[in-house]
């Protein structure tokens, strides 16, 4: 699958309005939003794409929003992002029912966290897989191969050279709220 970012290594994460206008500034399409309230979720998105940017947003994340399938349904027929990020396979699931580019978000903790992330992966098919932490290019290169599904690396991603590693190692892009390295 060829995907939309696959061509913008990394991924500006905001975590505030202020982040979010740095990454308006920069030339690059897609952005991740985190951290946001539901009460101003609609104008931030539309703010954004305003300005040319495809926003990833983070469901889990959404101060004021219970994670469930009702607000997957509000997310996507509302709010309009460019694509919804969860942890929760039942997001992704209904993000892709909206045909929304549905991209799981999975923590590799242990050995123990990696298998059910497996199962999770082969049993939602999402889009593409954001791995945390993503300075393991080892974990990501066993990912890509076993599942055959676009992997992001995100998570305590502090160097150019650590970028380098994990696009060399299979993943698509990397996500990152390191200012320094938009």
């Amino acid at each position: 699958m060829d995907l939309p970012f696959s061509g913008q290594p990394i991924i500006p994460a905001a975590h505030n309005q202020k982040d979010m206008e740095k990454i308006l500034e920069l030339d690059l399409t897609y952005m991740v939003m985190l951290e946001t309230h539901v009460a101003q979720l609609k104008s931030l998105v539309k703010y954004a794409q305003a300005a040319g940017k495809k926003v990833l947003l983070h469901a889990d994340l959404v101060n004021g929003l219970k994670n469930d399938d009702y607000a997957i349904d509000f997310l996507c027929k509302e709010i309009h992002p460019d694509g919804i990020i969860s942890t929760r396979g039942n997001a992704i699931m209904k993000a892709k029912q909206h045909k929304m580019l549905a991209i799981q978000r999975l923590f590799m903790i242990d050995s123990s966290a990696y298998n059910k992330g497996v199962a999770l992966i082969q049993k939602v098919q999402p889009d593409c897989i954001e791995l945390l932490p993503g300075i393991i290019p080892e974990q990501v290169q066993k990912m890509t191969q076993k599942l055959h599904i676009p992997v992001i690396a995100g998570g305590l991603i502090e160097t150019q050279e650590q970028i380098d590693q994990v696009i060399a190692s299979g993943a698509v892009a990397v996500t990152t709220s390191n200012k320094h390295l938009w």
